[in-house]
């Protein structure tokens, strides 16, 4: 059995934590962190409180911002009539990346996921209903992750949307089955985007 000091045990424990952070993955960047001059793990530390203590949710479509309001909601240039969903906000910036998209964005703060306990009153869909009627809304992007997730969030999105007489479309051509926005190309994504169809 392995045996560190007590505060090294700690740092590997904590960096375990993260997502895709293996036990040998974290021992590296522990080993790493304890090798760097003070003032970069200093700098770490302090982006790391930072962040915690300075970044909210958006009060309109509940990205990340660090004002009451992100900097998409605020820009006027933004079309006010479409809205790509989200289930996260990095989905936003893999879309952003592509240079093809002006409209809104809405994240779900997740998908709905009944295995995981997660159910279509957990996310961010009430909010969504208030901003389509207030913006005069017309077309809605489903861009949730083509998992079974992601299509079983985007099916239910189209059938409590469609009523309303707001085209749904979702992201389609290019994005394989079980992939993350997060990981696709731009090219992949601008496909995606230009393809879409309505639900």
């Amino acid at each position: 059995m392995l045996h560190y000091a007590r505060p090294l045990a700690r740092l590997i424990g904590e960096l375990e934590k993260l997502p895709g952070v293996g036990p040998k993955s974290a021992q590296r960047m522990a080993y790493h962190l304890l090798r760097a001059p003070r003032a970069d793990t200093d700098a770490l530390a302090a982006a790391i409180v930072e962040v915690k203590e300075r970044i909210r949710f958006c009060s309109d479509c509940f990205n990340f911002s660090e004002d009451v309001r992100c900097d998409f909601c605020r820009d006027p240039r933004r079309k006010q009539t479409t809205i790509c969903v989200v289930a996260e906000p990095r989905d936003i910036m893999a879309i952003e990346k592509t240079n093809e998209y002006s409209g809104l964005y809405h994240v779900l703060q997740g998908v709905i996921s009944p295995q995981d306990g997660v159910m279509p009153d957990m996310l961010r869909i009430r909010e969504l209903i208030e901003r389509i009627s207030h913006l005069g809304v017309t077309e809605i992007i489903v861009a949730t992750n083509p998992t079974v997730e992601g299509e079983a969030t985007a099916l239910y999105l189209a059938n409590l949307l469609k009523p309303s007489g707001v085209k749904v479309t979702r992201l389609a051509h290019g994005l394989p089955v079980g992939a993350d926005l997060d990981y696709a190309d731009q090219a992949t994504l601008i496909s995606a985007l230009q393809w879409r169809r309505e639900l």
